[in-house]
């Protein structure tokens, strides 16, 4: 058993991939081909800041070895977070990268303007819906009308470069599963090896490990010996602290706004009632008016005087010449 440092944190993540061993070891089994070069782009999208400390981002350039021996360059889009609300980020990142002119070729060898092809792999912290596979491909298709696979002139560049394959891992799915090479590699991401006492730290069984993970795990046992490492953890703990704490604040701020909101609502809903109320009380004494002058004008008819309907009518003499008028 050996003590890794935790790769679900950007600052261990991100040591981990610059070991270009490394990265094509984990990106060459996750793209199930031959990564002949990689480079990594620079780091304009990386980091730990206080506004993404929630997601990291990865570019790499990658010439593949396709299955039928030809080789291509594309570009993969590596990003990893633990929250569930970055859909839109995902989104706003992806768009960036397809208007990006660096993802252009040049020209002698692009002459049409082509962008590269994009594969984006998203590492998530958290569940999807109902999907219950740790690692999930999502592959596009060529087909005709009928739905029959198109074999002439696949892959189209016009195409690759605006449509593009998925990779989805699940971390919380990982859960000791070892079925095959990916699986044995993502292992040091499976956070069921966390030490309860320390979730900066794995412990990882490399017994019967083969070289390739074995260059994994080496690689994460220097980044748990590394101090900037570990410092940058402890900040990236501070910092999601912070970040929990303002949540929580803004949320119970909107459950009081929401409660009294109600309030406001109930109020609003009890002095609709009471005008309602008002509005009839009063649409009821027009109309015993409306009666009291009918029967005014009746008994005037038949000749009585003020005096005599006042007293008919039980009513004082100036309620009665108010009501005439």
């Amino acid at each position: 058993m050996v003590l890794i440092a935790n790769p679900i944190y950007d600052s261990v993540f991100k040591y981990m991939m610059e070991d270009e061993r490394v990265a094509k070891i984990m990106l060459s089994a996750l793209l199930q081909k031959e990564i002949i070069k990689l480079e990594m782009r620079p780091h304009e999208y990386t980091g730990v800041t206080q506004r993404k400390i929630s997601m990291m981002r990865i570019d790499f350039a990658a010439t593949i070895r396709n299955d039928d021996g030809s080789e291509q360059l594309i570009l993969i889009e590596l990003q990893k977070t633990w929250l569930v609300t970055e859909t839109l980020r995902f989104r706003q990142y992806l768009g960036s990268q397809y208007i990006c002119k660096k993802n252009i070729p040049d020209e002698d060898v692009n002459p049409n303007g082509y962008g590269l092809p994009i594969v984006s792999i998203y590492i998530l912290g958290h569940k999807l819906g109902d999907l219950q596979e740790p690692v999930v491909y999502v592959r596009r298709r060529y087909l005709d009308y009928n739905s029959k696979p198109i074999e002439t002139g696949v892959p189209d560049p016009f195409i690759e470069s605006l449509t593009h394959d998925s990779i989805i891992i699940q971390i919380p799915y990982l859960n000791g599963k070892v079925r095959n090479r990916l699986e044995r590699l993502l292992q040091v991401f499976d956070q069921s090896y966390c030490l309860k006492s320390n979730e900066h730290v794995m412990e990882i069984d490399e017994s019967g490990m083969e070289l390739e993970e074995k260059l994994v795990v080496d690689r994460l046992i220097r980044a748990f010996v590394a101090p900037e490492v570990r410092r940058d953890m402890e900040v990236e703990d501070e910092i999601l602290s912070e970040i929990e704490s303002r949540d929580t604040t803004i949320m119970m701020k909107n459950r009081v706004i929401e409660q009294k909101d109600k309030a406001i609502e109930q109020k609003d809903k009890a002095i609709e009632q009471k005008d309602k109320a008002i509005e009839q009380k009063d649409k009821e004494l027009n109309q015993k008016d409306d009666m009291i002058i009918n029967m005014i004008r009746l008994f005037k008819k038949q000749g009585m005087t003020d005096e005599e309907i006042s007293k008919e009518l039980d009513m004082s003499l100036a309620e009665l010449l108010k009501l005439s008028k």
